[in-house]
């Protein structure tokens, strides 16, 4: 916004004024008016006897009314000395004409003293000061990728989109406006994203990110709704094959990592892949195909994000038809190396590609540009931010696409709902045990007693959060004394969506957003809902 500031002055007193123009005026024509008033009387006072008739010897009487004749005919004064009455009339002319100057006089002389009057009444000129140049403030722009949607009206979106990378400065994004939609579709996640990107054409890149995720989505709800069928449950290789974190391998979870997996990797947009089903983070070879550099002009821009995912959260639920998800994020690729040199240090066999492939992977959730999560039940969801607000999506099956059905999700403060393995309270440290008993009872800064519901897979009950209010967490416990999920690709994804809802994420010590991680596959504790809800928490930790 721009801060405009001149100089303010005082405008001259004018009350003054008016009464000094009035005064001088009407002294002056005050004094006139009596000027021509008295005259008459005092000039022609000796012209205004009018005797009936006066007899001059040997002549006949002379009417005192002149005739037409005695205008024209001048007398002489030979005349006057033998007694010829004058006429009244040319007396009275000839002395009018001979005070005409004198009234003229009386009356400059008294416009005049009004005149003097209001010189000396009126304040003196003041000249308006000049303005100072006006000063402009821009305020410096946040660091974020941004996107807001609301609805104009029944039928019309409206996205506002701000975006930047940690090297450079925020760029003012046009905001996608969707003036026209389609009763039978709605606005989709395909028209939505080419939207910001027409607006924005730096976003295309990320534009082919998102509709990679969603095919993937799409591929894998099938799998899940038809795994029963198609004989996709139980274990990888009938029992035995293991993941990195020591859990047995479900059919599905390495299916599904395979379909996201390629559908990332096809973007030509992606420099890392790590996934909860992989070892260690995997770097994607863009290389084109030869015939591209021989016939095609093509701008080969290499991998620009980093991607972390868990292809099937909840699969350990998945045979007994329980909602399950993908959960994903995607970190911008810079050269800033967030790990030292000294990291390696007890890693002597890690390779300089690996090194690589952890540098870039190996971030806190506050350098997340995307976040986002897909849920398979009764429906599909598509639930997502880019940094300023959540949207969610839900798949029509009969058009295979993602429709806005929740535009900006936000959590209450408080809600009524905590979902949590209550089977591991005697195992939770005390202010944990206080606070759940507190919900659950009432005695609470709300005043209300909680109801528990508790799916066992993440996405689910952080969907329900997300859209009831309430509490998701999974605390750290004497068996598992980081807590279970994983940082990377769960606890950092979720909590970016939570706090970009309104919401907030805990261990119930620090800000889960700001913990960098060790390990691609490192756990913490997680606490995640309302905002006076989590603060609660975080008083019962600090005492």
């Amino acid at each position: 916004s721009y801060h405009t500031g001149p100089h303010t002055y005082a405008a001259p007193h004018s009350s003054n004024q008016p009464l000094a123009v009035i005064g001088g005026v009407a002294v002056g024509v005050l004094c006139a008016t009596l000027a021509i008033a008295v005259a008459p009387s005092s000039l022609y006072g000796a012209t205004t006897q009018a005797p009936s008739a006066t007899m001059v010897a040997g002549s006949a009487p002379v009417s005192n009314v002149p005739s037409a004749a005695s205008f024209r005919t001048a007398v002489t004064p030979m005349q006057a000395a033998q007694g010829v009455q004058v006429p009244t009339m040319l007396l009275q002319g000839s002395q009018s004409a001979s005070s005409l100057p004198m009234q003229l006089g009386l009356s400059a002389l008294m416009m005049f003293i009004g005149g003097a009057i209001y010189q000396f009444f009126r304040p003196a000129h003041q000249p308006l000061p000049v303005p100072a140049p006006f000063s402009i403030v821009v305020p410096s722009a946040e660091r974020t990728v941004r996107l807001v949607t609301g609805m104009a009206d029944a039928r019309t979106s409206v996205a506002m989109l701000a975006v930047s990378s940690e090297k450079k400065k925020v760029v003012g994004i046009k905001s996608p406006v969707f003036n026209e939609t389609c009763d039978q579709t709605g606005i989709t996640l395909t028209r939505f994203m080419l939207e910001v990107a027409r607006a924005n054409p730096d976003l295309q890149e990320l534009e082919s990110v998102f509709a990679s995720i969603q095919t993937a989505c799409k591929t894998i709800a099938k799998l899940v709704k038809r795994s029963s069928i198609d004989g996709m449950t139980g274990l990888q290789a009938g029992g035995g094959a293991v993941n990195v974190q020591g859990e047995e391998q479900k059919k599905l979870d390495v299916i599904t990592n395979d379909v996201l997996k390629r559908a990332l990797k096809f973007t030509g947009r992606m420099g890392v892949i790590a996934s909860e089903e992989e070892d260690v983070p995997v770097e994607v070879d863009n290389t084109m195909d030869e015939s591209y550099g021989k016939d095609v002009v093509v701008e080969e821009s290499g991998g620009r994000y980093i991607s972390v995912f868990d292809p099937l959260d909840g699969s350990s639920n998945v045979d007994a038809g329980i909602p399950v998800g993908t959960i994903f994020g995607i970190f911008a690729e810079d050269e800033d190396c967030k790990l030292s040199d000294s990291f390696f240090d007890d890693n002597k066999d890690i390779s300089e590609a690996m090194k690589g492939c952890l540098r870039s992977t190996l971030k806190p959730g506050t350098s997340l540009v995307a976040a986002g999560y897909a849920l398979y039940s009764s429906a599909t969801h598509f639930v997502f931010t880019l940094g300023a607000g959540v949207n969610g999506f839900t798949l029509d099956e009969s058009i295979g696409e993602f429709i806005l059905t929740h535009p900006n999700i936000k959590i209450p403060p408080r809600g009524k709902i905590y979902s949590i393995n209550e089977a591991n309270r005697n195992n939770w440290d005390a202010p944990m045990q206080e606070y759940i008993e507190g919900l659950a009872t009432g005695h609470n800064r709300g005043k209300k007693a909680y109801t528990s519901r508790y799916i066992g897979s993440m996405v689910g009950d952080v969907h329900r959060t997300l859209l009831y209010g309430g509490v998701f967490g999974y605390p750290a416990d004497t068996k598992n004394k980081n807590g279970k999920l994983r940082l990377l690709y769960e606890a950092a994804p979720m909590s970016f969506l939570v706090e970009q809802a309104g919401g907030k994420s805990t261990t119930g010590l620090v800000r889960v957003m700001d913990i960098p991680p060790k390990d691609v596959h490192q756990r913490v504790p997680l606490v995640m809902g309302g905002s006076d809800e989590i603060d609660e928490l975080v008083e019962l930790y600090q005492k």
